[in-house]
């Protein structure tokens, strides 16, 4: 573990786990967690004999909680910084959700024309666009996302709280069991990082286009989603993602959350593990 200072003096923290000598696996977690929202996949692939990275983004979990540069283009020159610093080459990019944007944005601005990126893996993830546009008339409307700016604005703690307990898992939905540890740790992870960074990220992961960062992409490209995923709608993300980059593969899981990653890891990371070695 450590951190890298980047260009702007924002200090990011990073795990680095596993021989350095294995190919890498870099993880990009989501809003508003932290790099330990990707726990049950460092240690899988960890043990499957990976190199395993993921650092906190800007504002959130142990990096520097400065006030400015809560954006897709600061993301992923953060990203960059860790790359660069750990001189990482031949990486699979795995992003979940906000991570899914970061992750997208770096292989398009940074990750091909250096060759360093070898796989692109999507779950969950924002690409192309959320927010309701005239371009994007099936995204969800700007009040969905002004919303959660004024429940984080009210009652942050209580905000991180109830989007765990309900739609963020599916905990909400008849007939499942909310697993209450996992909804203090998303809890915890959130509550680690700063409400201004939180704040401005909403803007961020809803507003940024990806549309020509995915044009752009060559890389073995995997984008995977749930069909319940009610904090990422299936229909604008994934299914427009795909027809997007050049060299896409769809997995859609029925019936699964948005955070699927950590209440069925059991089923997500073996096929995770199967594109990366395919």
């Amino acid at each position: 573990m450590g951190y890298v200072t980047t260009k702007d003096g924002v200090e990011i923290f990073y795990k680095d786990w596993g021989p350095k000598s294995a190919q890498p696996i870099m993880f990009h977690h989501g809003w508003p967690l932290s790099s330990d929202d990707w726990d049950a996949q460092m240690l899988f692939f960890l043990a499957n004999g990976y190199r395993v990275v993921a650092h906190d983004r800007r504002g959130h979990g142990r990096s520097s909680q400065v006030s400015d540069g809560h954006d897709m283009d600061h993301y992923a020159a953060d990203a960059s910084a860790v790359v660069e610093h750990l001189d990482l080459r031949n990486i699979v990019h795995v992003g979940h959700s906000t991570g899914g944007g970061e992750a997208t944005h770096y292989v398009a601005k940074y990750g091909q024309p250096q060759g360093r990126t070898a796989k692109l893996i999507i779950v969950g993830a924002v690409p192309p666009i959320m927010v309701k546009t005239a371009t994007n008339p099936g995204g969800l409307p700007i009040e969905v996302f002004d919303g959660l700016r004024k429940a984080l604005a009210a009652n942050r703690s209580q905000f991180y709280i109830d989007l765990p307990a309900g739609p963020f898992y599916g905990f909400n939905r008849e007939g499942v069991t909310p697993i209450q540890p996992v909804i203090q740790n998303w809890w915890r992870q959130g509550m680690m990082g700063g409400a201004k960074a939180h704040y401005d990220g909403i803007k961020a992961f809803s507003e940024t286009d990806f549309t020509d960062d995915l044009k752009s992409i060559t890389v073995p490209t995997f984008v995977v989603h749930g069909d319940d995923d009610q904090i990422v709608p299936i229909a604008d993300s994934a299914l427009l993602s795909v027809k997007l980059v050049k060299n896409g593969t769809l997995k859609v899981y029925k019936g699964y959350p948005h955070g699927m990653l950590t209440t069925h890891a059991d089923v997500l990371n073996p096929d995770l593990l199967a594109f990366i070695k395919g």
